[in-house]
């Protein structure tokens, strides 16, 4: 049997890249033609996994806490919406350009990326001084304070290696279209940014059809929509991606209490599907948005570093007033428990579906060299918890012949009707253990002749190789048990 005698390395970017494509996790989106920039598809084996990450999330919300519902509103919202969001008037990003070399970059991702370069170098009090400078200058809406800024710690172009720079704009990131048979006649929509405004504006609906008692939550799976101009490290920063967000209503008072609840939990969780601690850590907002009290993010260290995978914030009644202001609808909820009628405060958990996909597939992807019969061999697999795993068991008949494929179809009928179960006969063993490993199959179910005999079979465990034999009668209960969401749950 191989064994391990190297520590197990993460690959970097451009590896887990290719290995998306190569194994039917991630395509570009529409290839043949050449792609569309920052939009992406995912494959066979990518739609699992995030199916799987998506009900893990919602069954952990809406199972596992009583007083959580979900709903799953509509893409397109009454143009309202945005303008008492704040999106209409105030969802943008600062755009600079490079003159000479046609490029166009975000501000603050550029004096972000310098303020690393500090960090990196040993002075992170340094690029902490830079980040709050920047936070000031948007903060006052001193976009030519944020071009100066940009100049005077010498930031050049990467293409064109010149400080060439426009002033700095304001580029709103919502798509607009219109709605309506006749042009003249049609009005102009957006996709929505987030989710989160489809729940604040069904509140009523859900608190008076559920008859829901505050605190509640509810929660929401949905596509949003940004015209990111730049968009970048593969799957992180897309156009068109997947929110998990839940907006849980407090009384006001009580808003820090379960702001902190949540924050805990939900760093938790992340850490229960397989994401190591000390690859996770909070960072606390300085700059809050104009709705919030409150907010950190769970960052994951990417191959590029610590990013936002989730924000928690304390949104206090900022959404349900404006939208009660502008709809003149009452947004309140009547408390019996004091007597009074209040608009709630909402603390709100996101996660955006597709970095959290990014994050399982970056700390999955392993690289370690195994040594068999004296040589050497280096070993790729996908390390993914059991119950995420997008394929959890296959079934390898060792032959195609003496009965052996026939005996592992009944095998595979017997799994396939309780988890995702792959039936595979060409090639070696060692190929077809390979190609399990690359998709991050947990188990190899191997049938050769004395399962005629005594109706055992091998199992094969992905990550330590090992193999264990087992009764056949045994499997369906065995392979349920190790994949299934129970085992996360357990940890929560």
């Amino acid at each position: 049997m191989a064994k391990p005698n190297a520590p197990a390395e993460p690959g970097n970017l451009k590896d887990i890249i290719a290995h998306a494509k190569e194994y039917g996790f991630v395509f570009p989106s529409s290839e043949i033609y050449d792609g569309l920039a920052a939009v992406y598809d995912y494959g066979q084996m990518g739609v699992e996994l995030k199916n799987n990450l998506k009900q893990l999330w919602w069954r952990s919300m809406t199972q596992l806490h009583p007083n959580v519902v979900g709903i799953d509103a509509a893409i397109f919202m009454h143009p309202l919406t945005w303008k008492a969001s704040g999106h209409v008037d105030s969802f943008n990003d600062p755009m600079i350009d490079n003159r000479d070399s046609k490029k166009r970059y975000r501000a603050d991702q550029l004096l972000e990326a310098k303020a690393e370069q500090y960090a990196a170098a040993g002075d992170p009090d340094k690029g902490q001084g830079l980040l709050y400078r920047m936070a000031a200058l948007l903060g006052a809406e001193d976009l030519e304070g944020v071009r100066q800024l940009i100049i005077s710690e010498g930031i050049k172009c990467p293409i064109s290696g010149t400080d060439n720079w426009t002033e700095v704009r304001q580029f709103n990131l919502m798509f607009s279209t219109q709605i309506g048979s006749v042009a003249e006649d049609s009005a102009t929509i957006y996709l929505r940014p987030e989710t989160a405004q489809g729940i604040f504006v069904n509140f009523l609906n859900v608190y008076k059809s559920g008859r829901m008692k505050i605190p509640f939550g509810i929660a929401q799976i949905g596509k949003a929509f940004r015209n990111e101009i730049v968009a970048r490290q593969f799957i992180f920063r897309m156009r068109e991606f997947e929110q998990m967000e839940m907006q849980f209503f407090v009384r006001p008072g009580t808003e820090m209490e379960w702001y902190e609840k949540w924050r805990d939990a939900r760093l938790k969780w992340h850490q229960a599907i397989g994401l190591p601690a000390g690859k996770l850590k909070f960072h606390i907002h300085e700059k809050l948005a104009h709705y919030a009290n409150a907010a950190v993010d769970i960052e994951f260290e990417f191959p590029f570093g610590f990013k936002e995978m989730e924000g928690i914030h304390s949104r206090t009644d900022f959404d349900l007033t404006s939208h009660q202001e502008l709809s003149k609808k009452k947004m309140q909820y009547f408390d019996p428990e004091i007597n009074q009628n209040y608009i709630p405060y909402v603390v709100e958990t996101s996660v955006g579906a597709d970095r959290l996909f990014l994050a399982v597939l970056c700390n999955a992807y392993t690289e370690e060299t195994t040594v068999e019969e004296g040589v050497e061999k280096k070993r790729t697999y996908l390390k993914l918890h059991p119950a995420i795993a997008p394929v959890k068991a296959a079934v390898l008949p060792v032959t195609k012949k003496d009965g052996l494929p026939e005996k592992a179809q009944e095998i595979f009928n017997l799994l396939r009707f309780d988890v995702p179960t792959i039936y595979e006969e060409k090639d070696s063993m060692g190929k077809r253990y390979t190609r399990q490993d690359l998709i991050g199959t947990p188990f190899c179910i191997t049938i050769d002749h004395q399962t005629l005999e005594d109706n055992t079979v091998t199992i094969r465990h992905r990550d330590t190789m090992e193999q264990e034999r087992v009764p056949a009668d045994e499997l369906v209960g065995r392979i349920t048990y190790a994949t299934s969401f129970k085992r996360i749950f357990e940890q929560l």
